[in-house]
C-alpha cells in the first residue's frame, strides 16, 4: 500500500470517503471534487429512511422527535450496496432524498469513468469505512473538520437557508451538535477516517490524483 502526502493511507479501491461532524464541509469539497476531477458524488445521506419508518431513532434532548443524527436513521446496506454496484458495473441508481420532508422524491443514475474515483460523502460516511476497506474497494477516508464554533455556526447559516426544518428546531440540534462533535469526530477517527480541514483534504487527494500533478 503506498502512503498518500502528509502519512496517510491510500488504498487499492475507488472510494474516497468524507466524513466528518453536520455541517463541516463535506458536501463543498465533495462538489470542488468533482468539477476538478470529474469524480462522481454519491451523497451518502440521501440513503436516509424515510420519516415514516417504523424504526427510526427518538432524541430525548430534541423533545422526542425522530434523531437524525443517529445511524440508525439512515441505511448503511443499501449504501454500501450502491457504492459496489457503481465500481463493479460502472453505474449505480441512487435515491434522492428531500431533508425537508424527510421522504425520498425520487432517484437518479450515477456513472463512474474508467479509472476515476468516486467521492462518497454524508454525516454516517465512516460506518462504511470499516467494510470498504475490508472488501479492497476503499482509496481513502477522512474526516472533514474545523473548529466546532465555526462548524455550528457554518451548520446553523446552512439548515436555515435551505429550510431544512423549523428554525428552533435547527438552534437546539446545533447546540447538541455542539456539546457531541468532539467525540463523534473520534468516533470516525476510530472507524478510519483521518482528520484534517476541507482544503487539506483537497490538497492532498489533488496531489495523489493524476489530474492534480
Amino acid at each position: 500500500m503506498k502512503g498518500a502526502p502528509g502519512g496517510g493511507p491510500l488504498g487499492p479501491g475507488r472510494v474516497v470517503v468524507l466524513a466528518g461532524p453536520s455541517g463541516s464541509g463535506k458536501s463543498r469539497l465533495a462538489d470542488r471534487l468533482s468539477s476538478r476531477f470529474d469524480w462522481p458524488v454519491v451523497r451518502l445521506d440521501d440513503f436516509y429512511r424515510p420519516h415514516d419508518h417504523p424504526d427510526l431513532p427518538r432524541s430525548e434532548a430534541l423533545g422526542g422527535i425522530v434523531d437524525w443524527d443517529d445511524p440508525r436513521s439512515w441505511d448503511g446496506e443499501a449504501a454500501l450496496t450502491s457504492l459496489a454496484e457503481l465500481v463493479a458495473t460502472g453505474t449505480a441508481r441512487m435515491p434522492v432524498y428531500d431533508l425537508s420532508t424527510s421522504s425520498v422524491v425520487g432517484d437518479r443514475v450515477l456513472s463512474l469513468p474508467p479509472a476515476s474515483l468516486v467521492v462518497a460523502e454524508g454525516i454516517f460516511a465512516a460506518e462504511v469505512v470499516p467494510e470498504l476497506r475490508d472488501t479492497g474497494l476503499l482509496h481513502s477516508a477522512w474526516c472533514v473538520r474545523h473548529h466546532r464554533v465555526v462548524t455550528f455556526v457554518l451548520r446553523l447559516v446552512r439548515d436555515v437557508a435551505e429550510h431544512r426544518k423549523p428554525w428552533p428546531t435547527l438552534v437546539r440540534r446545533g447546540l447538541v451538535l455542539l456539546r457531541e462533535e468532539p467525540a463523534v469526530v473520534a468516533r470516525q477517527v476510530a472507524a478510519g477516517a483521518r482528520p484534517a480541514s476541507p482544503r487539506t483534504v483537497e490538497r492532498l487527494l489533488g496531489a495523489a490524483s493524476p489530474r492534480g500533478r
